[in-house]
This record gives structure tokens, sequence and C-alpha cells, in this order.
């Protein structure tokens, strides 16, 4: 399903324009936390909780997917380093030596600036695609009462 047949697909759903963006907005969060590998459970889970639509929630989890995994991290990362004040990002690593117990060490000063950026970055494109999902759901069922 291509991401403009699910992007109709969660805008024909029978709710109102705030409750599906909601759990646009929430699937997005969770799909951009540092949470590796439960994002879809999460997310679910949270939709249920909070008694947001679950489908919808999903979906927007799926931001996060293999083509955008990577500059997305990557720039939660860039983020997370700014808001700790993290100088070195990549530390001098012997290529020719290296251990995975060798590089995780290496990198273990990243975890806190990762977590805060993905967070940050989490929040502000949840509150970002909120807005973009509540105007498409309310131009949705002008055009679609129109066409009745």
């Amino acid at each position: 399903m291509a991401f403009r047949d699910k992007l109709k697909a969660i805008l024909q759903i029978n709710d109102t324009p705030h409750h599906i963006a909601m759990s646009f907005a929430l699937g997005v969060f969770w799909g951009m936390s540092p949470l590796l590998g439960i994002h879809t459970l999460g997310a679910f889970f949270t939709a249920w909780l909070l008694r947001l639509n679950r489908f919808v929630a999903v979906v927007g989890v799926f931001v996060t997917n293999p083509w955008t995994f990577v500059p997305i991290y990557s720039f939660s990362l860039l983020v997370g380093a700014k808001l700790t004040g993290t100088k070195q990002i990549l530390p001098e690593i012997d290529w020719n030596n290296i251990t995975l117990v060798d590089l995780m060490g290496k990198l273990s000063h990243l975890l806190l600036p990762f977590i805060i950026g993905s967070f940050a970055v989490g929040t502000v494109s949840a509150v970002i695609s909120y807005f973009i999902i509540y105007k498409a759901a309310i131009k949705y069922r002008k055009i679609k009462h129109y066409d009745e």
C-alpha cells in the first residue's frame, strides 16, 4: 500500500479530524522514538490506552521506515548532541583492530544525546504532523461533501 493510499485510508475513517490527527501524531512520535523494535506495539498500545485510532497510529509509525531510518536518526543524534553540548560525535576509531565491544564503548557517550534528540525530533514532528493531518482531514471532508 503506497503512502498516498494509506493517507486516503486514514482520511476516510469515520472519526473527527482532531481524533484522526491525534492518532497519527502519536504514531509519528512513537516512530521516531529511540525505543527501537517496539515502535508499532508502543503506538498500538498507547492509542488503545488513550482511546485513539490504533490503525491510524500504526500508519503514523511507518513514517520511519528502511528508507527514512538513517536520515531521521542521524538528524536526531545531531539535535541531541546540540541539546546536550556533546562536541565530538564520531571518535577516532582504529578500523583495522575494532571489535563490537570496542565500538560500543567508543560510541556509548552518544546514547544520551540520541535519546534526547529522538524525543525532541519526535515531539516536534508529531506536532507538525498533527496540523498537516488535521487540515487534510478537514479538506478531504469538504471535497467529499461536495462530491455527494
